[in-house]
């Protein structure tokens, strides 16, 4: 292991980092006015100090490492990483009024970065507007990934840029394209500050104030559902603002590889892709099925407004943004049981989405059929297709073992937390779980939609803090670290 080449990249990290901090505290010195009791530049201040400081160190240690970045040492650079922009990342929140505690400040910090979207914050509008703003900004780098911009901007990474790229679950390739990693990552940047753009043009002509334009904007494209006011989304009781949501919602939980191969005039590549195909027919169908479920059950709903209501739900949902604007909690057994459904499943590879991404999902029940037909006629040879590409047995393999992992740590994670939570019940512990696990941000029971997870201990908001983090970089890249004999060999 090149420790000299892992202290430049992170020191190099956390300099970036601290300039986007620095934005902040511009902002915040300029224009923050919502509290003159909350000032939050001094905080922001101290925090960017801190973050620099640490990078020259890091960065002086570095000294002499070396350009080429091996297999493993990308994996250990992109599972450190998270946690390490986690940790810097929670400073604003613990140096600026009012202040949180460490475990509050981790966890808040993590499901930025992550964009999972849980939160501890239970009065929005009782903190300063810098805060909040960083709080967004923070979904919205992590959302395409830091290191896909890292790849992008850094080209010496040499063969290692593959790696990195491939372990940044925001930048799978998906069948991409055909040339330098260092181009496909600013390509795919270049998409994602595109569609950052026209979301914050549409919001601004939807007359949502400046701000709250530009948050939303952050935490809508990066699927990460944190907003500026309590009530989310829902504050503003608009549906065409709702609809334009909804749309870059959908944006996001498409595989960004797709846009980049609709540049370059590939059209037959978005014909044949199976996955985009099947995304959208689930939310179509659940959004027609939950509508007609609802309306039908004769409790007063009308179609009108339950169709907005549902729809909203079931993008924000399946996308893992986490935007509320209903409390559906409250509704009937059947609708609860399809959104868990959609939570787990989540958007597209190569998506900003979370979940286990649709693509996955069709590899694993057609790899279930294949071998429940070899069992029955042995002599029968069948194959796993995707977007009419033959799957290989090792990507089979990995599925099914990536399915029995999710599985285990859902189990575990729910356990761990019924027996560190005693008075959380056994439906909030395990919707809390996957909802940590699979990027989703919203749970059900005593974590749901209107809910927040300021009442749980602080071993309980570090345990789902780890939880978001494996999510984020889909089990591989964070749990190799805890077994230092793989990697160290890899």
């Amino acid at each position: 292991m090149n420790y000299r080449l892992l202290s430049k990249i992170i020191g190099w990290l956390l300099l970036f980092l601290g300039l986007t901090q620095g934005l902040c505290m511009a902002y915040a010195y300029r224009f923050d006015e919502r509290h003159e009791s909350l000032d939050s530049f001094e905080g922001l201040a101290i925090s960017v100090a801190i973050n620099l400081g640490a990078s020259m160190v890091l960065l002086y240690l570095g000294r002499g490492s070396g350009k080429e970045i091996l297999r493993k040492e990308a994996i250990a650079i992109v599972g450190s990483s998270w946690l390490i922009c986690a940790l810097f990342g929670a400073l604003p929140y613990m140096l600026c009024e009012p202040r949180m505690a460490f475990a509050d400040a981790f966890f808040e910090s993590m499901s930025g970065f992550t964009t999972t979207g849980a939160s501890i914050i239970e009065d929005l509008e009782g903190f300063p507007q810098g805060i909040l703003l960083w709080r967004c900004l923070t979904q919205w780098l992590g959302g395409m990934g830091i290191l896909v911009l890292f790849v992008a901007v850094l080209s010496y990474l040499g063969v290692g840029s593959k790696a990195l790229f491939r372990h940044e679950s925001s930048a799978k390739e998906g069948g991409g394209l055909q040339s330098r990693i260092h181009d496909v990552a600013l390509r795919l940047w270049q998409i994602y500050l595109f569609l950052s753009l026209v979301l914050f043009l549409g919001f601004i002509g939807l007359n949502m104030p400046v701000f709250d334009a530009l948050c939303h904007t952050f935490t809508t494209i990066s699927t990460g559902g944190f907003s500026p006011h309590t009530a989310g989304i829902g504050y503003y009781d608009n549906v065409w603002i709702e609809l334009w949501c909804m749309l870059f919602m959908m944006l996001g939980g498409v595989s960004f590889m797709l846009y980049a191969w609709l540049l370059r005039g590939k059209w037959e590549r978005w014909r044949k892709e199976e996955e985009m195909k099947y995304f959208l027919g689930i939310v179509l169908g659940c959004v027609v099925v939950l509508t007609a479920y609802l309306v039908l059950q004769g409790e007063g709903y009308a179609w009108a407004q339950t169709l907005r209501v549902v729809s909203f739900q079931v993008i924000s949902l399946m996308t893992t943004t986490g935007f509320v604007t209903a409390d559906y909690d409250l509704w009937p057994s059947f609708p609860l049981i399809v959104l868990v459904g959609v939570m787990i499943i989540g958007g597209c590879t190569g998506s900003t989405s979370g979940g286990i991404k649709v693509s996955r999902c069709l590899i694993f029940l057609r790899t279930v059929r294949k071998e429940l037909n070899e069992s029955f006629r042995p002599n029968l040879i069948r194959y796993v297709g995707l977007n009419g590409n033959n799957v290989d047995e090792e990507v089979q393999h990995q599925t099914m073992f990536f399915f029995s992992i999710v599985a285990c740590l859902i189990a575990l994670g729910s356990m761990l937390i019924c027996f560190l939570e005693p008075s959380l019940d056994p439906l909030s512990a395990l919707s809390a779980t996957i909802s940590c696990l699979m990027n989703i941000g919203p749970a059900l029971g005593k974590l749901g939609p209107t809910e927040t997870f300021a009442a749980l201990k602080p071993i309980s908001k570090l345990l789902f803090s780890l939880f978001m983090a494996v999510g984020r970089l889909e089990v591989f890249a964070i749990l190799v670290l805890f077994f230092p004999s793989l990697w160290r060999t890899y």
